[in-house]
């Protein structure tokens, strides 16, 4: 790809580097004219340049519509740096100004500069904006989550962890699977009871997460638990002497040592897991960040390796890193110490493990005399409620960074609105009750001329909004839900897995009947309650009724239509078992989908509903593939028990 700054500029009057500002509009920060053709970039200590060249324009063009604390946090030079940033504030602004400005002063070049946050869709939108300030061939800053990242140690430096570079990672569903599959060898006695084996399962393996989030490794597990062992001896021996003992000291005794026998049983399990994730060949999601820890901490050389790559570290959601992730991030900045983190103690969601105000006061034990930048000023929210959430919030008093450290963050609204309502509270005795309010409140700005677009109703959780929506059609007031299920929930996967389920085992009637009533056999619903009723009465599968009614047609009275696609249904199931027990699940529902026509309508569709199948399908096709890859036999009878285990663990992409 050519050099930019050597192409000749189609009009004389602006610098060929620099984007013309079209009039009548906000001109949006576009890549700034720094990245080529010059030598340096004055430094804070160099005493600027006089005169203003290409090179100044775009720093202040990347500066420009910064107030004076975001400025500050970009322009931080050398050292730790703490950024307090409040809802609003524009935090992730600053994160990404701040290292397109690095680059731009050549402070680090952009393979240097390591950004880590928590989800996903936050590392893209982070990576997009940066894309945005920094021209091709310059945007090779790392930017990821923390899994991602410690993912990608993990296979690069495979050998010196002792595992292979293909380790597969275990989503929790799993490794409860794992677990399942396992059992007998863990070691367990409490936590395995003879009536329910499988009880704890879950429950063990949110322990062992918490173990490798909380930096906690199986041998500091089981120094732990034989530490309290020795204590309960101790105690034992006491009163074994004791002239005098009472019945409070032998219960407590007596509750010591189970205590200790049952954390020696966990971290022994703990220890166990861990051998066998390792022999064979996968980690869990927590290793992820764990095993990056303990090379950072074992192998100098790639200790050497990482601290000459990352010269600059930046961290978003600080407040709601667990242990391992912020040690992770203290053995990277160790040499340089060039590491920004930003948070807010009152925006953590895992304040319940208290991680919100402990990082940050650990960050400034750790980093003394770190400079510290609190942006106050919210462009999002109006007044009222700014002020409602800092009276609600103060209820968290004293354990808030405003207390401990004595800084001030409430936030200053930016916007303004002379018409801005007060936020009010009303509180109902049941959920019937408030969402009936809801209904009725819409109800009468909707009358008085208000358009039903213009109201949101904001719930905790999908299964929330149910009594919402019925109160919402009970009052005739049209609605559009914008809440997502899982993948499994969707009614395209849902005939997959039916499908699935029914050609691996035909005595299904749920798999069969969901079959039968989807769109792809067009039964009459009559048709089918017909041959569903006489399967109950009868005590027979629906599928058995259905192969009677093809040797018997007088058998049930049922319509011409449906007779013949029930016939057609009947044919197909029979096709598809036989299918099933030669060739990979996968073709299976291929064929499915190519043979009843139900693929090509997806395709030739032009919706956006169709669309959304379409990638729903895709990525259940995916997980059938990656599923099916695990398994010694991957035909429909084994990967459809496997996939009815992994989404009994809870397992719903």
């Amino acid at each position: 790809m050519g050099d930019p700054s050597s192409m000749p500029p189609k009009q004389p009057a602006p610098d060929p580097m620099i984007r013309m500002r079209r009039r009548g509009r906000v001109r949006p920060l576009e890549q700034i004219p720094v990245w080529h053709g010059f030598e340096t970039i004055a430094s804070p200590a160099s005493g600027g340049v006089e005169g203003e060249t290409p090179e100044s324009s775009g720093i202040d063009a990347l500066l420009d519509g910064l107030n004076a604390e975001q400025r500050r946090a970009v322009t931080h030079g050398e050292g730790p740096l703490l950024v307090v940033a409040g809802a609003g504030t524009g935090k992730t602004q600053v994160i990404t100004r701040r290292i397109a400005w690095l680059i731009a002063t050549r402070r680090a070049r952009p393979s240097e500069i390591l950004a880590l946050t928590f989800t996903d869709k936050a590392a893209e939108e982070m990576q997009l904006r940066v894309d945005q300030l920094v021209p091709y061939g310059y945007a090779d800053t790392a930017i990821s989550t923390f899994h991602a990242f410690g993912d990608r140690l993990v296979r690069e430096f495979a050998f010196e962890l002792g595992l292979a570079p293909d380790v597969r990672v275990l989503s929790r569903p799993e490794v409860v699977v794992f677990l399942r599959e396992r059992l007998f060898e863990l070691d367990l006695a409490e936590y395995r009871p003879l009536g329910d084996p499988t009880r704890f399962l879950g429950a063990l393996a949110s322990l062992f997460a918490r173990c490798r989030d909380e930096d906690v490794s199986p041998e500091a597990y089981l120094a732990h638990a034989e530490g309290l062992t020795e204590r309960a001896r101790e105690l034992e021996a006491v009163f074994a002497t004791a002239t005098e003992v009472g019945d409070a000291d032998r219960d407590g005794a007596a509750a010591a040592a189970e205590h200790a026998r049952r954390q020696g049983e966990l971290a022994r399990a703990y220890r166990r897991y861990t051998t066998l994730l390792r022999e064979h060949g996968a980690i869990d999601f927590g290793d992820q960040v764990a095993l990056a820890l303990q090379l950072l901490r074992d192998s100098a050389a790639a200790r050497e390796t990482l601290h000459a790559r990352y010269r600059y570290i930046l961290v978003d959601e600080f407040q709601d890193t667990n242990r391992a992730q912020s040690e992770l991030v203290a053995l990277l900045a160790e040499r340089h110490r060039n590491v920004t983190v930003v948070g807010d103690d009152d925006q953590s969601i895992y304040r319940f493990r208290g991680a919100a105000i402990s990082n940050i006061l650990e960050f400034r034990d750790r980093y003394r005399g770190a400079r510290t930048v609190v942006l106050r000023r919210n462009y999002r929210s109006l007044a009222p409620i700014l002020d409602g959430a800092h009276r609600l919030i103060r209820l968290n008093d004293p354990d808030r960074l405003e207390v401990r450290v004595g800084i001030s963050k409430r936030l200053l609204p930016e916007r303004s609105d002379r018409a801005a309502q007060p936020v009010r509270h009303h509180a109902f005795t049941t959920v019937g009750e408030e969402a009936d309010w809801i209904a009725n409140e819409i109800r009468k700005r909707v009358d008085a001329g208000a358009r039903p677009r213009d109201h949101a109703v904001l719930v905790r959780a999908n299964a929330d909004a149910d009594a919402v929506l019925r109160s919402l059609n009970g009052a005739g007031l049209p609605w559009r839900f914008s809440g997502t299920s899982g993948l499994y929930a969707r009614p395209e996967v849902r005939l997959l897995l039916a499908l699935l389920r029914a050609v691996a085992d035909p005595g299904s009637s749920v798999d069969v009947y969901a079959i039968a009533a989807s769109e792809r056999f067009a039964i009459p619903g009559g048709d089918i309650a017909e041959v569903a009723g006489s399967a109950r009465r009868r005590h027979r599968s629906v599928f058995e009724v259905l192969e009677e009614l093809e040797a018997q047609p007088g058998l049930l009275r049922i319509s011409p239509r449906g007779r013949t696609a029930l016939a057609k249904l009947t044919g197909d199931l029979r096709r598809y078992r036989e299918l099933a027990q030669r060739r990979p699940a996968g073709e299976v529902l291929y064929a499915f989908m190519r043979d009843s026509g139900w693929l090509a309508e997806l395709a030739g569709a032009t919706t956006v509903a169709a669309e959304e199948q379409l990638a729903n399908i895709g990525r259940f096709f995916d997980i059938i593939r990656t599923q099916s890859a695990l398994l010694a036999d991957d035909r429909a009878v084994f990967l459809a028990r496997h996939l009815a285990t992994l989404i009994e663990a809870g397992d719903d992409p």
